[in-house]
This record gives C-alpha cells, structure tokens and sequence, in this order.
C-alpha cells in the first residue's frame, strides 16, 4: 500500500481534475476561490450527461480522496444525482446533471462577467 500523499489544496484540485476526466465529466470548470472565499481555495464544476453517471462520479472521487489523502468528504446530493456538492476542505466539487447546472449557473456567480458555452 502507498503513503498517503499530502493533501495541499494543489495536491487535492489535481486529483480532483483527473478523477472528473477519467470519468468523462463535461465542461470542467475551475474557480481559484482565494480572497473570494473562506469556505475553500478552490471550487470545480462538472456535469455528467445522467444520474446515474454524476452519481458515480462523486462516489468515485470521494472514494480517490479518502484512499490517496485519508481525507473524509462530506457529501450532499448523492440519493438524487441532480447535483451532488463534494467537500474536501480545501477543494469544493459540484457535479450536475447539464440541466441543474445550467438553472443555478454558479460560475456566473463566482466568475462575474464569464459567459457559459452554449
């Protein structure tokens, strides 16, 4: 078994990033959340095309966090897969379902004047 890695915000946004990837998150966003913030030093936002998969997703990328840091995510969303927020401490995840995320448009609010690709 490896040493757990040490869980530096950089450390947790690029695991975070590649766990979205390899599962086949879409319009994967991220937000330096610093002097913006105290809830966090980064926030990620992704979609996945059905429930089922940003379900999977999450559970997928809690699972990667706790086995290469030993950090505990909360988790909130999970049962209806429409928008399951991930919280690693330092890194905060949303994954939506396309729909959800386009209604709530978080990046608008924390990147102000960032149009969204349609």
């Amino acid at each position: 078994m490896n040493a757990l890695q040490t869980a530096t915000s950089e450390t947790l946004l690029a695991a975070v990033l590649k766990s979205l990837d390899d599962d086949k998150g879409e319009d994967i966003v991220q937000i330096n959340l610093r002097g913006k913030s105290e809830m966090g030093d980064y926030m990620v936002i992704a979609s996945g095309r059905s429930t089922r998969q940003v379900t999977a997703m999450a559970e997928k990328l809690a699972d990667k966090i706790k086995q290469e840091f030993g950090v505990i995510c909360k988790t909130e969303g999970k049962e209806t897969g429409d928008w399951v927020l991930i919280d690693t401490g330092d890194v905060i995840v949303h994954i939506f379902r396309p729909e959800v995320r386009e209604f709530y448009q978080l990046e608008k609010m924390w990147q102000p004047g960032v149009a969204t690709a349609s």
